[in-house]
């Protein structure tokens, strides 16, 4: 993540720039295509390291801790590469970053009409293949309480109004005076003059697409049982006929690529590419997905599970902010226990099951 983002900073301010012109849209497309890209190369060496070397991928992944970080560290010579593209910065959300209130609504009733359609098609194919139907009653049920999640987290998320110095840039972007009502913070926050809300930001809506598609592929493709038959007993997938070999460097190939979208957007965040980024993120990854339910034994895990541990993380992180333990230590000896207690569980679970 810190590599691919320094690499980004470097191609937009130093390459890209004197070239196309600052504010070129090329700038954050080929930004993002060359960060994913270089993700995804990074991951597959890695993976050849491991399937055809037969390197322990603890040691791979570690040493590639050490050099990747040491690479970035000395490709920019210590420096901040900053500012980046106005339109690649979006994509680390902000006031601008996002979908504003009426394109949040917008988004929730499209999100509501695809839950409908998925349960409706669902059980049409339970039909249409003979399995038993769930309850109408049920389903309804479940759609409503859906529904109704996405509903509120949208009510909360437009909920947010956007900061006086934005609404101030925005009317000026556009070339307009600042209406009198939105000069006053009382007026604004009160929404007595237009709506301000934030809306979903785009790191959100990225995450979803993600977390969308990741899921397919991990439950409706012949790729995504490999990646569990693999967790779950090498040995006997390889014996099964998967080649292990070829699969173990698609899976890094394609880790390396979502650690690039995540260079993207935190390049994107913080306006800048910086040695610091992405460091002990990997802790808590390990621990987000460890507490969303993934076995390190392997095998058993989901991506939604991964993706509401890295929620309860965060809600645990910005609760303890909240309530005065904003020091980073505290922070750190929470996650650590929250991670031991999550495997913990596992293993409790695990020797029941058998």
């Amino acid at each position: 993540m810190g590599m691919v983002g320094m690499y980004m900073g470097l191609l937009q301010v130093e390459y890209l720039t004197p070239v196309v012109g600052l504010g070129h849209p090329s700038l954050w497309i080929v930004s993002v295509i060359f960060g994913i890209a270089m993700g995804t190369l990074i991951g597959a060496f890695q993976g050849v390291l491991i399937a055809f070397l037969n390197i322990p991928s603890f040691i791979v992944t570690l040493g590639g801790l050490l050099v990747w970080r040491g690479a970035a560290f000395l490709v920019a010579g210590g420096r901040t590469i900053a500012p980046m593209d106005e339109t690649f910065a979006l994509l680390g959300g902000g006031s601008f970053g996002a979908l504003g209130e009426t394109g949040s609504w917008i988004f929730a009733v499209i999100a509501c009409a695809f839950v409908v359609w998925a349960f409706v098609n669902g059980r049409k194919s339970r039909q249409k293949h003979g399995f038993a139907l769930r309850p109408v009653w049920a389903e309804t049920f479940v759609i409503g309480l859906i529904c109704t999640v996405i509903i509120g987290a949208t009510a909360i998320v437009n909920s947010y109004i956007w900061p006086k110095g934005n609404i101030e840039k925005y009317y000026a972007s556009i070339g307009q005076e600042l209406p009198e009502c939105a000069k006053d913070n009382d007026t604004i926050y009160q929404g007595v003059c237009a709506s301000f809300g934030h809306g979903f930001a785009y790191p959100v809506l990225i995450m979803i697409a993600v977390a969308i598609a990741m899921t397919i592929l991990m439950t409706r493709t012949r790729f995504g049982r490999y990646v569990f038959a693999i967790g779950g007993n090498p040995e006997a997938a390889a014996l099964s006929g998967i080649n292990t070999r070829a699969m173990t460097v698609k899976i890094f190939a394609l880790m390396g690529g979502l650690a690039g979208v995540a260079a993207i957007i935190g390049a994107a965040r913080q306006n800048s590419a910086t040695n610091a980024m992405g460091q002990l993120d990997e802790l808590y990854v390990i621990a987000a997905a460890v507490v969303g339910g993934t076995s390190l034994a392997g095998g058993v895990g989901t991506i939604y599970g991964a993706i509401i541990g890295a929620l309860i993380l965060t809600s645990l992180q910005t609760g303890m902010v909240l309530i005065g333990f904003g020091d980073g230590s505290y922070q750190r000896i929470v996650i650590g226990v929250a991670l031991v207690l999550a495997v913990w569980l596992d293993i409790v679970y695990r020797k029941r099951i058998k």
